[in-house]
């Protein structure tokens, strides 16, 4: 059994849209080189998307070891020539990436700040 409990629909029209663990998906199908990766089902808008989607991981080419090496060295302030030449990759591959991870790592810091309980407890000055 698939342990779904940490995605949700992505579809925007549906009403279980964003909530996670609602039991509202299913795996459909696997794909990939070595059927590694899950398509999700949405059985309350009927919609299907791949688990990556909405990560810098999503419609990646590289293999998942390189990839998270890349983000490693990046995260460690490596530059970018730096870092395709340690793990082995083109400049272009490691400059999206980075670019990828960059805007969903603001995504997410704006997502999680703006819904923060901590700013709806604070007193007024």
């Amino acid at each position: 059994m698939d342990d779904l409990t940490r995605f949700c629909c992505l579809n925007p029209d549906c009403p279980d849209h964003g909530r996670r663990g609602h039991g509202n998906l299913t795996v459909c199908m696997r794909y990939g080189a070595r059927q590694q990766y899950r398509l999700l089902y949405c059985t309350t808008c009927q919609a299907r998307f791949s688990e990556r989607k909405g990560t810098p991981l999503f419609d990646a080419r590289l293999p998942r070891d390189k990839l998270l090496s890349a983000l490693a060295h990046i995260a460690d302030g490596c530059g970018v020539r730096q870092t395709a030449r340690l793990v082995g990759v083109s400049k272009d591959a490691v400059s999206r990436l980075g670019r990828l991870a960059g805007r969903h790592a603001r995504q997410l810091h704006d997502e999680l700040v703006a819904f923060s309980p901590l700013d709806h407890a604070r007193p007024a000055r």
